[in-house]
């Protein structure tokens, strides 16, 4: 006859397969940390301690040599609220943001549908389109600055030789804005129209050829098959260009250094100028909490509202 295990045997046994287990999730949970902890110590160094110590320096005054002196707490916040200029710097950035992000994308998108037809000699024109991404920031806005030149500038010239005045494109704090929003189009461009070329590139050709034999004519086509299966690849360039709109910096140091008239004054140059030429560290790192706090409340807007006009196959 076979013997029957008895209930505190039974129970013993339970503990220990519940031990065992906890042991192997244990051991697992360690293994990962050890896969991870390469990633994990980089962003630490690069990226957690600098916005932890960005966030420590907000509340303090600091000498020029970036020594904290006093704790002031929300002080340097309340003061921003309050400050003109500050409030200036955002309007120039919202204004900046409109003008480069619909833009920027509109363009891009427009060349790379045009740059998606099979048409001979279309390999040229796709390596104009996407040249700017191999332009620095620099080199890009040194172009610029000669083509905006009062004198000697192409654009100028263009402009005498139709019978229109010159425009004061840098110097001139109705046109300073524009003119860098136009550089940065230019400059992104290439990124973008590489990006949206490939997701264009990835759509099956038998949705196209369905719709062809169901009469459906050209624009027909591209609203309802290229932009629905493009939209994961647009979100991914909005929420790029987005971001990345908020952070300009090079064209605006070269072309205009954020005048004239702090027409040009964007947040991120406020917060380099605060900090590297007047030397208030804590006053610019509240203004980089500001920043943080608004792309990434943009970003999670994006996230929960467009994320949902997103078509996945």
């Amino acid at each position: 006859m076979r013997p029957q295990p008895s209930i505190t045997g039974g129970k013993d046994d339970l503990g220990i397969s519940a031990l065992r287990k906890r042991q192997k999730q244990r051991r697992l949970f360690m293994e990962g940390i050890l896969y991870l902890s390469p990633a994990l110590l980089i962003l630490g160094v690069f990226l957690f301690y600098p916005m932890i110590k960005t966030l420590y320096y907000s509340f303090f005054i600091t000498n020029p040599r970036g020594m904290t002196l006093s704790f002031v707490g929300f002080e340097h916040y309340a003061r921003l609220l309050t400050s003109s200029q500050f409030l200036q710097s955002m309007k120039a950035t919202f204004l900046f943001v409109l003008y480069t992000v619909p833009t920027g994308i509109l363009l891009a998108l427009y060349l790379a549908v045009i740059a998606n037809e099979k048409l001979k000699g279309m390999a040229f024109f796709r390596v104009i389109f996407s040249s700017t991404l191999g332009v620095s920031v620099a080199a890009g806005a040194t172009i610029w600055l000669f083509l905006f030149h009062p004198s000697i500038g192409v654009i100028n010239y263009g402009l005498q030789m139709l019978g229109l005045s010159s425009i004061p494109w840098l110097t001139s704090s109705t046109w300073a804005l524009f003119s860098v929003a136009l550089t940065t189009v230019w400059m992104n461009v290439g990124f973008n129209f590489i990006i949206l070329l490939g997701g264009l590139q990835n759509i099956s050709e038998e949705l196209y050829e369905s719709a062809r034999i169901d009469g459906a004519g050209y624009w027909s086509q591209l609203f309802k098959i290229t932009i629905p299966m493009l939209s994961p690849t647009l979100f991914f360039v909005i929420v790029v260009t987005l971001i990345n709109a908020f952070q300009t910096f090079g064209q605006i140091d070269i072309l205009t250094g954020g005048g004239p008239a702090e027409a040009t004054n964007l947040i991120v140059y406020a917060i380099y100028k605060d900090a590297f030429i007047h030397s208030r560290f804590g006053y610019a790192s509240a203004q980089a909490i500001i920043l943080f706090i608004l792309v990434l409340f943009f970003t999670i807007m994006q996230f929960k509202v467009g994320e949902k006009k997103v078509h996945y196959q």
